[in-house]
């Protein structure tokens, strides 16, 4: 049915977006190291197979928890466009700055405006209301499992990530924090 393959297609369109965007950024200064790295995108990869994979292939992971029925999908489809809407938003917003991974760029700049006069890590706000989303909509054991990883890889990239803009930007950063919440809007 077309209608379950909404998510899967915001999912592609988020992908083409972020891959096109790829190409447009500064140069790099500063990267995370590989091990490190690792860290962060491990748990991502193993949370997006979680939820891509077949459901019969995980055995007893594909225990419902939440009922699998045409408005359950509607929510978690509207939660996935909003969260990935707002990720999309985000990227454009903080243009050549951005990277998949952390690091600094040439010429960084503190970004404070837009999405992230909101929450200072946006993009990853929009992408866990999209991985919730995505799961809700599964609504599996396995899907569970992909939150948990993928909101420990966001995590521990959001506490690199703070140290790093402490480092870079001092007081103004420090200003920054105390006025606008990590993840969540509204926030403090």
């Amino acid at each position: 049915m077309l209608f379950y393959q909404f998510i899967p297609a915001c999912w592609i369109v988020w992908l083409l977006i972020w891959l096109f965007a790829s190409f447009r950024v500064k140069r790099t200064v500063r990267q995370e190291d590989p091990l490190s790295r690792l860290g962060n995108t491990a748990p991502i990869w193993i949370g997006a197979f979680l939820l891509v994979v077949r459901p019969s292939w995980l055995g007893p992971l594909q225990t419902p928890i939440i009922p699998h029925d045409p408005t359950t999908y509607g929510i978690g489809a509207a939660l996935t466009f909003i969260g990935l809407a707002f990720a999309v938003w985000a990227r454009i917003h903080i243009g050549r700055n951005w990277s998949g991974v952390i690091t600094l760029k040439e010429d960084h700049a503190l970004i404070r405006s837009g999405p992230y006069a909101l929450v200072r890590h946006p993009i990853y706000s929009g992408l866990m209301l999209a991985i919730i989303g995505s799961a809700i909509a599964r609504g599996d054991i396995a899907a569970a499992l992909a939150i948990i990883a993928v909101l420990y890889a966001v995590l521990r990239r959001v506490h690199i990530e703070e140290s790093w803009m402490n480092e870079t930007f001092g007081s103004a950063y420090a200003d920054y924090k105390a006025s606008t919440p990590a993840l969540v809007p509204f926030l403090i």
